[in-house]
C-alpha cells in the first residue's frame, strides 16, 4: 500500500512530506518490533520476522523514490539520492527515539573504549553529513526535520560525554574536541542561517522548529565551562570555531558566546602571565573570517562592550585587555572596510583598503599577515599597470629579507617562491622584478639604486661575473633613457571626501592623488567620481563647513596643487641636465601647495596686482609620492597669506627660471619647435599682451606705498633686482629666437625686438644693468638647469673666487695616444654646448683661460678685466701667483641678493649710481672691490 501512496504524493510534489510521513509510520512499527522481539524471549522469532519484513518495505520505498527522481528529472547522483534517502530513514527513526531509549542504547555497550567509539563515529558522520548538504536548499521540510533530530541527538551525546568522559582519569581531548567541531558545524550551516531567507519562510520556520542557533550556541557554551581545569588544552585550537560561532549574525548567540573569549584569555593569563596564543590565532582567524563574509558593525560594538566589561571586573587584566581590545576592534575595523569595497569594479578604494591592513600589521609584528597583503597590493597594482606603484610594494618585502643563506622564515608569495629556498635567492629575484617594474613605470633612478645594490652583491660577495655585467649594463640602460626618454611630469590632485556617507577610511579627510601620464584633470574626476555616483561635488576649494562635514550625503572636492620640491643639497650650486633636476620637481615629494587668490582692501580697477594677495595651503602627506600608492593621506595643513608684492616677486623668479630653462632646451637642440620660446618672449617684452611689469612700478614702485609698508623695503628690492636680471636673459632668448626664425615671422621678430630695445633702455637707466656668466661645457651636449635651494638669497662668494682666479696649472707633455683615445677625445670636444646660468658653477679653469666665444653663443662684458682687476679706488695691480697658491679677487663676477649670478658693469672707478639701482648690489660690488 505505502508505495503507491507515496508515488501519488510525489506526483503531487509533496515528497518531503511523504517521505516523512510514511518512514515514519513504518519505521514505528520497526522499533515496536524490535522492543518486542527484545522484550519476550519466546516471541524471538517473531519479532526478528517482523523486522526483516519491513526491512523489505523500505527498501521498496527507497527504489520506488529514486525511480520516481529520475523520472522527474531532477539532477541529483544516485549516491546523493541514496544518501538523502538513507539520511530520511535515519531521522525518522531517531525521530522516534525518547531519551529512554538513548539511555538503554548508550547503557547496552559492554565497554567504554566500545562506547567511545560509537560516539566519535557518530560525531565525524553528523558532521560529515551536515557539511555535505544531503537535501536540495530549497527543501526546507527535510533539512529542518534532520537538522531537529540530529540537534537533539547531539545534546544527548553531550550530557553522555559530561558524566563519562571529563574526570581526570576519563578525560577523552579528541572526543571532547570532535563534539565542539560538529556543534560549530551545525551552528553555522547554511541552512540554519535565518537571515538569508525570506520573512514568510522565516516566521514558518520559527514558529515550527525555533532558531536552534540559540540552542546549541547554549549547549557549546555550557560545555565549555564545564570542561574547567582542561581548557587550557582546547586554547588556541578551539578560538577559530568559537569565533566563527560568535560571528553568525544572532544578536543572543552573540551575547552568549563572546563571553567565552574572556575566559580562555583568563585561562591562558593564569597560567602563563599572558593570553599571546590565543591573541595570535584570533588575529589570524578573523582576518580569513571576515574576508570570507562573516562580521559587521554590530559585532564590533559588541565584542567591545563585552570584553572591556569583563576585563574591568579583573584588575590584573584591566590593562591588557583594554589593550587586546583595542587591537581587535582596529584589526575590525579595518577588514571591514576591505571587504565593503574588494568586490568594486573600480579598485582603487580596495588598494587603500589594502594599505591600513598591511600597515597595521606591520605595527603589531605580524609578518606573515603583512606580507599577505603586500602581495595583495603588487597584484592590484599590476592589474592596474601602476608598475612604479608594484615596484615599491614589493621592495617593501625585500627589505626584510638579508643578503644571506639562510632559510626563509615567512611564508612565500608569487610564482618564484618554491624554487628559492634562501634569503638570497628571494631577495635577488625580487631585486629583478622590482628592476622590471621601475623600467615599465620609468623611474630609471629608483631602478638605479636596486643595480647598485645588486652589483655590489655580484662584485663583492658572491663574486658572479656575469652576472654583474649584465646588471652593469642594464644600469647604463637606465641612465642614456634618463637623458633619451621623454618623461611627462604628473600632475598632482587635492581630493576631499566630505560627509557621513563616506565609508571610515575616507570620511572627512582629504588626499594627494598622483594622476597618471597625460591625464586631464577632468578625466581624473570622472575616474574618481565613479564609485559614489550619488556624490555631490564641491565646486569650491575653500575647507567646507560643519554643515556639509556632518551631513549624511557624500560631497567630493578636487582641484590641482602644486609639488612643493625639497632643497637637494648635492644639487646645489652646480649645472645638472634638467632632465635629471625635472624627475626630482615631482618625484619623492611630501608637500603640495594650492594658491587661491583673493582681493583684500580697496579695489584698483587699472591694477589688480596691487591688491591681489594668495591664500596658499600647503599639504603634507603620510608617505612621499610616489609609493606603494598613488595617494595618500594627508595629515597635516598649513596656511599662510602672501601679500601682493610677495606674490611679484615669486611671479618674477618663476618667469625667469621659465626662461632659462628655454634658453638651455633651444641651445642644446636646435630642432626644437619655436613656438614657445615665441609666445613666453613675446608675453613679456610686449606690454600689450601680458602688461609687463609695469603695473608692479605702479603698486609698489611709489613713494606712497613705501611710506606706508616701510616693512617692505627689502621685499621691494628684491624686486626691482629681479627685474634687472630679466634683461640679459630676455636678450640671450631672442637672440637664439632671431636664429630659428622663419621668413614668414620675420616682422614678428623684429616687432618684439623693437619692444626689447625699449624696454631694456628703461630697466637699464632705472635698476642698473646686469650681464649672464655664459661658459662652454665640455662634458656633454645636454641642456643644463640649476638647481634652487631654500637659501636662493644667500651671497656665498668664497668658493666662486677660488674658481675664478685659480691659477692655472703648469702644462706637461702630452703622453701618446691611441688612435681609438683619439676619436673617444674628438668625440667629447664635439660635445659642447653653451650654458648661460643665474649662479657661479664650477670652473676646471680660469675665466681668462676660457676659449673665445663665438660671437653668436656668447656675450663677454666689455670692462670685464677692469672689473676684475680694479680696485674701488682704480689702482689695484692684479695678484701675483706664488707657490703658496694665494688666491686674487673676484670684483667682476657676484650673486646678486636674489640668487642670480652675473656680473653688475662697472667701470675701474666706481660710478654713481644709477636713479634706481639695488643699494645691496651696490654694497656687494664695494666688498667685492675692496678684496
Amino acid at each position: 500500500m505505502a508505495v503507491p501512496i507515496l508515488q501519488e504524493l510525489i506526483e503531487k510534489g509533496e515528497e518531503e512530506d511523504a517521505c516523512i510521513e510514511l518512514l515514519s509510520n513504518i519505521l514505528e512499527v520497526l522499533y515496536k518490533a524490535q522492543k518486542h522481539g527484545a522484550g519476550e524471549g519466546r516471541h524471538k522469532d517473531r519479532g526478528d520476522t517482523e523486522l526483516v519484513k519491513v526491512k523489505k518495505h523500505i527498501q521498496l520505498i527507497l527504489e520506488q523514490l529514486l525511480h520516481t527522481v529520475n523520472r522527474r528529472v531532477i539532477i541529483l547522483d544516485r549516491e546523493n539520492t541514496l544518501r538523502s534517502h538513507y539520511v530520511a530513514c535515519m531521522a525518522a527513526i531517531l525521530s522516534q527515539m525518547d531519551k529512554d531509549h538513548y539511555s538503554s542504547y548508550i547503557k547496552a555497550f559492554p565497554s567504554r573504549p566500545e562506547l567511545m567509539d560509537f560516539l566519535m563515529e557518530t560525531f565525524i558522520l553528523f558532521k560529515d553529513l551536515i557539511g555535505k548538504m544531503v537535501y536540495p536548499s530549497d527543501w526546507m521540510v527535510m533539512n529542518m526535520v534532520q537538522n531537529r533530530e540530529f540537534l537533539r541527538a547531539i545534546n544527548l551525546f553531550a550530557a553522555t560525554l559530561t558524566e563519562m568522559f571529563l574526570s581526570n582519569s576519563s578525560f577523552e581531548l579528541q572526543l571532547w574536541n570532535n563534539y565542539f567541531h560538529l556543534a560549530v558545524a551545525f551552528l553555522t550551516q547554511d541552512s540554519l542561517q535565518l537571515e538569508n531567507f525570506s520573512q514568510a519562510k522565516r516566521n514558518s520556520i520559527l514558529a515550527k522548529y525555533g532558531d536552534m542557533r540559540a540552542t546549541i550556541g547554549a549547549a557549546i557554551r555550557d560545555m565549555w565551562y564545564n570542561l574547567g581545569h582542561h581548557k587550557i588544552e582546547f586554547i588556541p585550537g578551539m578560538v577559530g570555531p568559537i569565533l566563527e560561532m560568535t560571528l553568525v549574525p544572532e544578536l543572543e548567540l552573540r551575547k552568549s558566546t563572546i563571553p567565552i573569549f574572556f575566559d580562555m584569555m583568563l585561562c591562558e593569563y593564569q597560567l602563563t602571565e599572558s593570553f599571546s596564543r590565543f591573541e595570535d590565532e584570533i588575529l589570524r582567524k578573523l582576518d580569513s573570517e571576515v574576508e570570507g563574509g562573516r562580521g559587521d558593525e554590530q559585532y564590533k560594538q559588541l565584542f567591545e562592550s563585552i570584553l572591556l566589561s569583563c576585563c574591568q571586573r579583573h584588575p590584573e587584566l584591566a590593562k591588557p585587555g583594554e589593550n587586546f581590545v583595542a587591537l581587535v576592534t582596529g584589526l575590525l575595523e579595518r577588514l571591514l572596510d576591505y571587504r565593503a569595497v574588494m568586490n568594486d569594479e573600480n579598485k582603487t578604494y580596495s588598494m587603500s583598503c589594502t594599505v591600513n591592513l598591511l600597515n597595521f600589521y606591520k605595527e603589531i609584528d605580524r609578518q606573515a599577515m603583512y606580507i599577505r597583503y603586500l602581495y595583495k597590493l603588487k597584484d592590484l597594482h599590476v592589474s592596474y599597470e601602476n608598475y612604479t606603484e608594484g615596484a615599491y610594494t614589493l621592495l617593501l618585502h625585500a627589505r626584510l629579507l638579508k643578503w644571506s643563506d639562510e632559510a626563509n622564515t615567512a611564508p612565500m608569495q608569487g610564482l618564484h617562491s618554491p624554487s628559492l629556498h634562501t634569503q638570497r635567492q628571494l631577495k635577488e629575484a625580487l631585486y629583478n622584478q622590482i628592476i622590471d617594474y621601475f623600467d615599465q613605470g620609468k623611474m630609471w633612478e629608483e631602478a638605479i639604486h636596486i643595480c647598485k645594490e645588486l652589483a655590489e652583491q655580484y662584485e663583492s660577495e658572491v663574486f658572479d661575473y656575469e652576472m654583474l655585467s649584465d646588471i652593469l649594463q642594464r644600469e647604463a640602460k637606465f641612465y642614456e633613457k634618463i637623458l633619451k626618454v621623454l618623461r611627462p611630469s604628473p600632475d598632482y590632485f587635492a581630493v576631499g571626501y566630505y560627509g557621513q556617507g563616506f565609508p571610515t577610511f575616507l570620511r572627512n579627510k582629504v588626499f594627494i592623488y598622483r594622476g597618471k601620464e597625460y591625464e586631464r584633470r577632468e578625466d581624473f574626476e570622472m575616474r574618481l567620481l565613479s564609485p559614489f555616483p550619488n556624490a555631490e561635488q564641491l565646486k569650491s576649494t575653500s575647507p567646507p563647513s560643519q554643515d556639509i562635514t556632518g551631513s549624511p550625503g557624500q560631497y567630493i572636492q578636487c582641484f590641482t596643487v602644486q609639488p612643493v620640491e625639497e632643497a637637494k643639497v648635492r644639487f646645489k650650486d652646480r649645472s645638472i641636465p634638467e632632465q635629471i633636476t625635472n624627475f626630482y620637481k615631482a618625484n619623492h615629494v611630501q608637500k603640495f601647495s594650492y594658491s587661491r587668490p583673493f582681493k583684500k582692501g580697496p579695489k584698483d580697477p587699472d591694477n589688480e596686482f596691487a591688491t591681489m594677495w594668495i591664500e596658499r595651503t600647503t599639504f603634507v602627506t603620510a608617505y612621499p609620492l610616489p609609493g606603494i600608492l598613488r595617494w595618500f593621506v594627508v595629515t597635516s595643513t598649513t596656511t599662510t597669506i602672501i601679500s601682493p608684492l610677495e606674490n611679484a616677486i615669486e611671479t618674477m623668479m618663476k618667469t625667469n627660471e621659465k626662461i632659462m630653462s628655454e634658453i638651455n632646451r633651444h641651445q642644446n637642440d636646435p630642432s626644437l619647435p619655436i613656438n614657445p620660446l615665441s609666445m613666453l618672449l613675446n608675453g613679456i617684452v610686449d606690454p600689450a599682451v601680458m602688461g609687463g611689469f609695469a603695473k608692479y612700478e605702479t603698486a609698489f614702485f611709489q613713494e606712497s606705498y613705501l611710506q606706508e609698508h616701510p616693512e617692505d623695503e627689502g621685499n621691494i628690492e628684491k624686486l626691482k633686482d629681479l627685474i634687472a636680471w630679466q634683461t640679459p636673459l630676455l636678450a640671450e632668448g631672442i637672440q637664439i629666437h632671431g636664429r630659428k626664425v622663419t621668413e614668414d615671422l620675420r616682422p614678428f621678430h623684429e616687432r618684439m625686438e623693437q619692444c626689447f630695445m625699449q624696454l631694456r633702455a628703461k630697466v637699464e637707466s632705472q635698476y642698473g644693468v646686469r650681464e649672464m656668466v655664459c661658459f662652454e661645457d665640455r662634458r656633454s651636449g645636454r641642456p643644463r638647469s640649476m638647481a634652487w635651494g631654500p637659501d636662493w638669497d644667500r651671497l656665498s662668494h668664497a668658493g666662486d673666487r677660488q674658481m675664478l682666479t685659480e691659477a692655472p696649472p703648469t702644462p706637461k707633455p702630452a703622453p701618446r695616444t691611441s688612435e681609438s683615445e683619439d676619436r673617444r677625445n674628438e668625440r667629447k670636444e664635439n660635445r659642447s654646448s653653451t650654458f648661460f646660468g643665474y649662479r657661479r658653477q664650477d670652473l676646471r679653469q680660469s675665466i681668462s683661460e676660457l676659449p673665445e666665444p663665438k660671437e653668436e653663443k656668447r656675450r663677454l662684458s666689455r670692462n670685464m678685466t677692469e672689473s676684475s682687476l680694479g680696485s674701488s679706488e682704480g689702482k689695484q695691480p692684479l695678484p701675483s701667483q706664488d707657490t703658496t697658491g694665494a688666491q686674487p679677487s673676484t670684483a667682476g663676477l657676484s650673486l646678486s641678493p636674489t640668487g642670480f649670478g652675473g656680473r653688475v658693469k662697472s667701470a675701474s672707478k666706481a660710478p654713481p649710481l644709477p636713479r634706481k639701482i639695488s643699494p645691496t648690489v651696490y654694497e656687494t660690488f664695494l666688498e667685492q672691490s675692496d678684496a
